[in-house]
């Protein structure tokens, strides 16, 4: 609430200092629907870890089982690292 100071009206009346709410001459403003925002910001949200969550893999899945010795689960071991170059 503000303090409005006394003024004269158009019709030479005066009005005395009193205090009045700020809604602007009793215009309502609309308010704002935040919770839309809030929504699509999930729905985003949801969706993104989704699709960075996926099961599926490109990489085989190998056990001891599947090489005929240990040299070779070693080569295909060696051959299946990623150098990560910065």
């Amino acid at each position: 609430m503000g303090y409005r100071r006394g003024y004269y009206k158009k019709d030479g009346t005066y009005v005395q200092g009193h205090f009045v709410s700020k809604d602007h001459g009793g215009k309502r403003r609309k308010n704002t629907n935040k919770k839309g925002c809030l929504g699509v910001l999930l729905l985003l949200l949801v969706t993104f870890f989704s699709f960075s969550c996926e099961t599926e893999s490109t990489c085989q899945s190998r056990n001891c089982a599947d090489f005929a010795n240990q040299a070779k689960a070693q080569a295909a071991f060696e051959g299946d690292k990623v150098v990560i170059q910065i």
